[in-house]
């Protein structure tokens, strides 16, 4: 596989931002449940640093992946970072004792949360900072403007470079661009799960990117014969095409598929250079019906 056919699929988020559509998402870089250091260190600096190999130059995390463990292992693995590189963080939740995930969109508590990730990540200014306010995959319905007008806030004061929201519906995108501009949206769509399929659409003609968050099911692998049917017709993994569907679903889309295995990262990239004919689509297409 040739680096340059993933570093050439980029999507411009703003001026000065351009992100290769396949990222990666270091939530698995943590511990069982997202909780606590992983079991193999050294394993997850690997997976970090081939991500760079293979051409990757957008990687997400968030404050309570751990917590604050991802994020200090991508400082391990790739501190002094390359120019190139843009890392996108959440904040807007905590981690518990028991493993919890309580919500955390005071002021006080946001700023604490981004001064924390500079910190941790050894920025002077985040690139991309995240605010998650909906449940574990469906908006909570509410005004977002405090949180979100507090990150904002910090924006001004230069410690946030862009801003994005998380797990929000149409009518909480509208709120926050009231007040700040956004360059993404983080909400749970795949192949499967298509309740976005008009936000998406939107947002792609304001210029807007949406990053869908599980793209491969989540903690549950998406599971279809369609699936492995597709995938044995062109000698890939199931999750390769289902990657593959998000790229070719719309050009505003950016994926941030996790795992802590180089193996599974490789297998993952082969869905950014895989195209799908019409007739695969279609098939595919029919998921959503079946879930």
């Amino acid at each position: 596989m040739e680096v340059n056919t993933i570093s050439d699929d980029t999507f411009t988020m703003a001026e000065g931002l351009t992100v290769t559509r396949m990222g990666y998402g270091a939530m698995q870089l943590a511990g069982p449940g997202v909780f606590g250091p992983p079991k193999d260190r050294d394993g997850a600096i690997a997976v970090l640093r081939e991500v760079l190999a293979l051409g990757i130059n957008h990687i997400d995390t968030s404050d309570y992946y751990g917590p604050y463990v991802t994020k200090e292992i991508i400082k391990e693995a790739l501190f002094p970072y390359p120019d190139s590189l843009h890392i996108v963080t959440k904040v807007g939740a905590l981690r518990d004792l028991e493993g919890g995930w309580p919500h955390a969109r005071t002021p006080e508590q946001l700023r604490q949360a981004v001064y924390d990730n500079l910190e941790r990540l050894g920025l002077d200014a985040l690139d991309i900072v995240n605010l998650r306010v909906g449940g574990f995959s469906v908006a909570e319905p509410g005004s977002i403007a405090a949180p979100f007008g507090a990150l904002a806030e910090l924006q001004q004061e230069g410690v946030i470079k862009h801003l994005g929201v998380s797990t929000v519906s149409a009518e909480q995108i509208v709120e926050a661009q009231a007040i700040a501009p956004i360059v993404c949206v983080q909400n749970f769509y795949n192949v499967a799960n298509r309740g976005d399929d008009d936000l998406i659409d939107s947002l792609a003609a304001q210029g807007i990117a949406y990053v869908p968050y599980f793209p491969l099911g989540g903690f549950t692998p998406l599971q279809s014969d369609t699936l492995d049917l597709i995938a044995s017709r062109l000698d890939v993994t199931p999750m390769a095409i289902a990657l593959a569907w998000l790229l070719q679903r719309s050009p505003n889309i950016l994926l941030i598929p996790g795992t802590s295995s180089v193996a599974h990262l490789r297998e993952n990239v082969a869905g950014a250079v895989l195209t799908l004919s019409d007739d695969d689509l279609t098939e595919l297409d029919d998921l959503s019906q079946s879930y």
